[in-house]
């Protein structure tokens, strides 16, 4: 029977590929010489990566104000390098990635912001190419995971009803999202799971 699902949507981060925000923060700290908790505190707890991860700025915008609340005038490239560091794909994942889009239409969905989509290719080589250019920041949408909004307008993007996609995201609070927008959820916990739970829609 063919799948009921036309729209499969993966998160990027703890899904496609580890991210180890302690390795970046690193970086960060070596660029700086500033401390881990000195930049968590001024960049990630002061609420500046939410609102860029909900469109708040451009790339450029953001990547002035990163560097202000850093103490350091990061350039993009610096930015770029300390980003991917703390990026190691999963390739069982983007195995069965590959192997949904024999049956669907396949993107990505990440909050993240404009710079973030602007330097996919440099960040996450192959990517883009694999989901034949699908991949989303939630900074297009003005909003973030897990506003159910942002996967209804998502959905929309390929006429696509919530109803006839499925969502995957480590995070139970952005599946949980998902979900109340009429989507198909799957709490990621690995490779092996999201396998069960893609046979389970025809997908693989």
């Amino acid at each position: 029977m063919p799948s009921p699902i036309r729209l499969a949507i993966f998160d990027m981060d703890d899904v496609l590929c580890h991210y180890d925000r302690d390795r970046r923060l690193a970086e960060l700290s070596r660029l700086s010489g500033r401390s881990i908790n000195e930049i968590l505190t001024d960049i990630w707890a002061s609420g500046f990566e939410d609102r860029a991860d909900a469109g708040a700025m451009d790339a450029e915008t953001y990547l002035s104000g990163f560097g202000e609340r850093l103490g350091y005038a990061i350039t993009r490239d610096e930015w770029v390098e300390a980003r991917r560091l703390g990026m190691v794909p999963f390739p069982d994942s983007l195995a069965l990635l590959a192997r949904v889009k024999e049956k669907a239409t396949v993107a990505v969905l990440t909050n993240n912001g404009f710079l973030t989509g602007e330097e996919i290719d440099r960040l996450f080589p192959g990517l883009r190419r694999l989901v034949d250019d699908r991949v989303f920041v939630s900074a297009r949408f003005g909003t973030k995971k897990p506003d159910p909004e942002i996967y209804r307008r998502l959905c929309a993007e390929f006429g696509v009803a919530p109803e006839e996609a499925f969502f995957t995201d480590d995070k139970p609070w952005n599946v949980a999202g998902a979900v109340k927008a009429g989507l198909e959820g799957h709490v990621f916990d690995g490779a092996e799971g999201l396998r069960r739970a893609l046979s389970r829609l025809a997908l693989v």
